[in-house]
């Protein structure tokens, strides 16, 4: 398994629909883990890129009508990050 770590930022005020999109990311094959940030503002996504490629992640979380722009995260040496 090759996981990655990608951040995104919520485009929209965080809503009861997000929260089930969110609780509905569990189950697709593939993605590890959604996490909502501390001021909802933002969410953590785990994922195994040797199941998904990055397009299909994104594709997926549109899919769940989350409303989202990935940030790029300056790694740290040694570290992978999304």
């Amino acid at each position: 398994m090759s996981k990655v770590t990608l951040h995104y930022k919520i485009l929209a005020p965080f809503d009861d629909a997000m929260a089930e999109a969110i609780s509905q990311s569990g189950g697709v094959f593939g993605l590890e883990r959604v996490l909502l940030n501390r001021s909802m503002d933002g969410l953590l996504v785990d994922y195994d890129a040797s199941r998904l490629t990055l397009e299909q992640v994104e594709s997926v979380l549109a899919g769940l009508g989350l409303p989202l722009a990935r940030v790029v995260v300056e790694s740290s040496e040694g570290v992978l990050a999304g």
